[in-house]
């Protein structure tokens, strides 16, 4: 067949053998046929339109990432001006977009990773000041508590939710740990106060015992000089009078120093009772704020218990790390309200159902752990599998709906050298293999 001599001819053809071939109908296939029949040398295909639905979600984009990557660095800011720029224009120029986004990815990248290694700076050094501020005053409980909580709330990794829950428990506990504090410096100002008027009225006792002597002795020595018994009756009544005036201040003595007494017992107690408070305080902040179960601390400090209790009696430690099953789900469903009121459902019903030496902690989002001293793996097993049947009797209730909420657990059996985290580890792969296995089951590591 002859080559064709006209551009007529090779268009026609071109077009031809586009339908022939079913080639989408697009300016670079056109250009690639054309070229193949003509013989010429490839050239570059010609850029496609920008589709107008794009223009405007590209550009909201531009605009919506460009704050997040802050105004410090200016080259960030030309650059994205002059994506706007093209994006503004009509028809858009597609070459010169393609290479600005290039440009955007490799700037947005850099800003990524440059952020994610100034918020583990700051986060360690963080970390450091809480640390420090906790060494440093040692001799408050209340603020050792404060501080562990910091320190637990700002361990990666850091969601906004629960920094919004931590920081909303820690400024009710500054509140109570303030009032507290003040109450209590004010009792023991009212102590010194009261201590510094019994002494001084030890003192006016004393002074009064000392005057009332030297008028007895006085009274004796003019008694005794007496040569008649008419004189003898004004030095009698002066007797009379000192001792009475003596019984008087003893008895108003007496009546204060006991309101003294009083006083410092009301004091003393509540002193006591204020202490109380600062620990209970302190121990908020080892709690989970929306479940009031431990909190990593506190399952830190339950856990370095326990295995001490173990190994001193020689006796077995299970614990349990269980996670909830299709939980964002829930959360997708029902919202994140629904969501923390099913792991207050479940927090509730396994408190219910642990005995009294067991604990319940918090691990992270959906996850808890259960702490079971003197327990065997097997009966580990046979315990949650047991809490397992009574959640299904036991529904959430999310307005008139009924939910039911179920689990995926691995049991660990603390082993002898073994620390606490290996053995969580342990769970958490049992874990694993119980969702893997079709949820709502419970494994042993």
């Amino acid at each position: 067949m002859n080559e064709p001599k006209t551009p007529y001819e090779i268009a026609r053809r071109a077009l031809k053998r586009m339908v022939r071939e079913q080639a989408s109908p697009t300016p670079a296939n056109y250009l690639a046929y054309y070229n193949e029949i003509a013989g010429l040398h490839a050239a570059a295909p010609l850029p496609e339109p920008l589709p107008a639905a794009l223009v405007a979600p590209l550009t909201h984009f531009v605009e919506s990432v460009q704050p997040a990557l802050g105004d410090e660095n200016p080259q960030i800011g030309e650059l994205f001006a002059d994506l706007l720029a093209v994006l503004h224009e009509m028809p858009v120029n597609v070459p010169k977009l393609q290479g600005l986004l290039a440009d955007c990815q490799h700037l947005i990248r850099f800003a990524a990773e440059e952020q994610g290694e100034i918020k583990a700076a700051l986060l360690k050094l963080l970390h450091l000041i809480i640390g420090n501020i906790g060494e440093l005053s040692l001799d408050d409980s209340w603020l050792k508590g404060q501080v562990d909580g910091l320190l637990t709330v700002v361990a990666p990794p850091l969601t906004l939710r629960h920094l919004d829950e931590m920081g909303r428990r820690l400024r009710d506990v500054m509140v109570k740990q303030g009032e507290a504090k003040q109450r209590s410096v004010e009792a023991q100002e009212e102590m010194r106060k009261m201590l510094a008027a019994f002494v001084e009225r030890l003192a006016a006792m004393n002074a009064s015992s000392v005057s009332f002597q030297g008028k007895v002795e006085q009274s004796a020595r003019q008694i005794a000089g007496v040569k008649r018994v008419e004189d003898l009756a004004p030095l009698l009544d002066e007797v009379v009078a000192a001792t009475r005036g003596m019984v008087e201040e003893t008895a108003y003595s007496r009546q204060e120093l006991q309101s003294l007494q009083d006083k410092v017992q009301a004091t003393e107690a509540e002193l006591v009772q204020l202490h109380l408070e600062l620990d209970n305080a302190s121990l908020l902040a080892r709690h989970d704020p929306l479940t009031d179960a431990l909190n990593r601390k506190g399952l830190d400090e339950a856990l370095a218990r326990e295995i001490a209790g173990m190994r001193r009696k020689d006796s077995p430690l299970s614990l349990c790390l269980l996670d909830v099953d299709n939980f964002k789900k829930l959360n997708d469903r029902f919202g994140h309200d629904v969501g923390d009121g099913a792991l207050v459902h479940l927090a509730k019903v396994a408190r219910a159902n642990m005995r009294p030496s067991d604990t319940l902690a918090r691990y992270g989002g959906e996850e808890f752990v259960i702490l079971m001293p003197d327990t065997g793996l097997d009966d580990g097993i046979e315990a949650m599998v047991r809490l397992q049947r009574e959640l299904t009797k036991t529904f959430f209730l999310s307005g008139n709906e009924k939910i039911l909420i179920t689990f995926s657990a691995g049991i660990a059996q603390l082993q002898a050298g073994e620390s606490g985290a290996d053995a969580i580890r342990r769970a958490d792969r049992a874990m694993y293999l119980a969702k893997r296995a079709g949820k709502n089951r419970v494994m042993g590591a």
